[in-house]
């Protein structure tokens, strides 16, 4: 690939033909995911290229519609969960840059209505189901025709988690080696496991003091175990890959609780330190060891951010729902 094909417009470009057509309104679906080997750290910024390949479960039904349609009053308008959005918000700056890698310079005003099913920068991967479903709903919009591989690559470029949020299921998210980033893309693992179901524990919906994309580059600068996480990161990922295939559920819930544990220990260890959790979020991480310790087959994962997600099948369903009430019980391979 040419060495000039550095930023995200230049990649797209290519892709794109030269004068848009567009249909009266698209719009899409895309499931938030949960890492099981996270992704931390970028070895390119401009088009969020990881340091590591990760893999992840995406949520079901919960994740982001967005749809887009003509602006009727000129102006391009950004909602969110049914409210318009300042044109200066981080939010709307965002979606607008977004959406103008495809517009280019043609004028096409547009509204732009996301409506998220899951809390908005609480550590639920929001950014990744918006931004996948935003590049679903342009593709449709603007009749491209793009594959799912390149649909995945241009999500990443939003956020790179949302690559995986093109797919369903289990998802492997190859860091890939190409300059342009085109072969950085997600592709959906061949497993039905029926009865694998995900624990949500909403400890908080509120926004995250720092945000994903700035506490990583914080702990990719100052933290001095960061050096560690890629080499452990791929390991994980062949161990996760593996007890998938083979359906062993203790060892993919042990793999995923350590991996997550290390990522935040890279954070913990970051100057400022980084720590995401709360009291609450302690408490229940102390509850899942006590319950395993019992034989009780739950293990956690966490992102960054203070909420937990359990990891369990559905044979201890009942006894996980009476232990943590609060919680959202989701099963990625049931139709609800």
């Amino acid at each position: 690939m040419s060495d000039t094909l550095q930023t995200k417009a230049q990649v797209i470009n290519q892709f794109l033909p030269e004068k848009l057509t567009t249909k009266h309104s698209a719009e899409a679906f895309a499931p938030s995911n949960i890492a099981l080997c996270k992704y931390w750290g970028k070895r390119a910024t401009e088009l969020n290229l990881p340091t590591n390949s990760s893999l992840s479960i995406s949520l079901g039904h919960l994740g982001s519609h967005t749809r887009i349609s003509h602006s009727e009053n000129g102006a391009d308008v950004v909602k969110l969960n049914n409210r318009t959005q300042d044109e200066q918000s981080s939010f709307c700056r965002k979606v607008i840059a977004f959406i103008n890698l495809f517009r280019r310079d043609q004028s096409i005003p547009l509204v732009i209505d996301t409506r998220n099913n899951i809390p908005t920068a609480a550590g639920l991967a929001s950014s990744a189901s918006g931004f996948a479903a935003l590049v679903l709903a342009i593709n449709d919009f603007f009749e491209l025709r793009l594959t799912k591989v390149q649909l995945s690559a241009f999500a990443r470029m939003g956020s790179g988690s949302a690559s995986r949020s093109i797919y369903t299921g289990f998802v492997r998210w190859d860091m890939g080696k190409q300059e342009d980033g085109m072969d950085s893309v997600a592709s959906q693992l061949d497993c039905q496991w029926d009865d694998f179901c995900i624990g949500l524990i909403k400890v908080s919906s509120a926004k995250k003091p720092v945000d994903s994309r700035s506490g990583m580059d914080r702990t990719t600068a100052t933290s001095s175990l960061y050096q560690n996480w890629p080499a452990q990161a791929a390991a994980d990922l062949i161990t996760l890959q593996k007890a998938i295939e083979n359906r062993d559920f203790s060892a993919m819930g042990a793999c995923a609780e350590q991996n997550a544990m290390s990522m935040h220990a890279t954070m913990i260890s970051a100057w400022p330190p980084l720590v995401y959790w709360l009291p609450e979020s302690l408490a229940v991480m102390q509850r899942v060891w006590q319950l395993r310790e019992s034989g009780i087959a739950v293990y956690f994962t966490m992102d960054a951010g203070p909420n937990l997600k359990l990891l369990f099948e559905e044979s201890s369903r009942k006894l996980l729902e009476t232990e943590f009430p609060q919680m959202d019980i989701i099963q990625p391979f049931k139709s609800h």
